[in-house]
């Protein structure tokens, strides 16, 4: 795959609908091997291979340092983590097994709650469904679970008077994520998982027809 020709657009995407349950990859890996990327497009490439193939990494390291931020603010660490929590519910995978297991564990005590809390049916016209299909948690649309975990957070952060804080640790964030794509050399397993994903996207789509 040529990350050269995949848009910013493309990859917010592809980092929305794909699964983030899988582990983090090992440190000895995360920490190889770093080089400098000899041109523009081999560094614009390099930076969206690995922002796609460290995801769960990067997600790691940045509450880690918003944590480490934290420590002596308990409400911003909640806030953190609301925020964060609020911002993986826009990834297609997580929201789908966060429903999923929230429900099977209400069914245990009432099963009547568990049936409204199923997401309605898409209807099918001629085998393929009328529209994109729109992702539900807990039998709400997504955005309403999004809006109510910002809006809680916002709130905690308010009172914390911690937003300064969050602000100057999510961008150290930021710029160790970028800084560690930038130099980190793509391996040959990054290659293979990336071919891996888009055979994945492939037979998805091939299936829903």
């Amino acid at each position: 795959m040529d990350w050269g020709n995949v848009t910013g657009e493309d990859l917010i995407e592809a980092l929305r609908e794909v699964d983030w349950s899988s582990p983090p990859r090992p440190l000895s890996e995360f920490f190889s091997r770093f080089t400098v990327p000899r041109s523009y497009s081999k560094w614009d490439s390099r930076l969206k291979c690995n922002l796609y193939y460290y995801r769960t990494n990067y997600f790691i390291l940045i509450v880690f340092i918003l944590g480490m931020a934290f420590l002596r603010r308990p409400l911003a660490i909640v806030a953190a983590l609301l925020t964060a929590l609020s911002i993986t519910f826009l990834n297609d995978s997580f929201a789908g097994t966060f429903s999923e297991k929230v429900t099977r564990s209400v069914r245990q005590f009432s099963p009547h709650l568990a049936a409204k809390m199923r997401p309605p049916l898409t209807p099918v016209i001629r085998r393929r469904p009328s529209a994109k299909r729109e992702i539900y948690i807990c039998g709400q649309p997504r955005w309403v679970f999004v809006l109510v975990f910002s809006a809680v957070s916002f709130i905690l952060w308010f009172v914390s008077c911690g937003l300064l804080t969050v602000l100057w640790a999510f961008a150290i964030g930021l710029l160790v994520t970028i800084i560690h794509a930038s130099f980190r050399t793509p391996n040959l397993k990054a290659r293979l998982n990336t071919f891996r994903e888009e055979f994945r996207a492939v037979w998805r789509n091939y299936s829903e027809l």
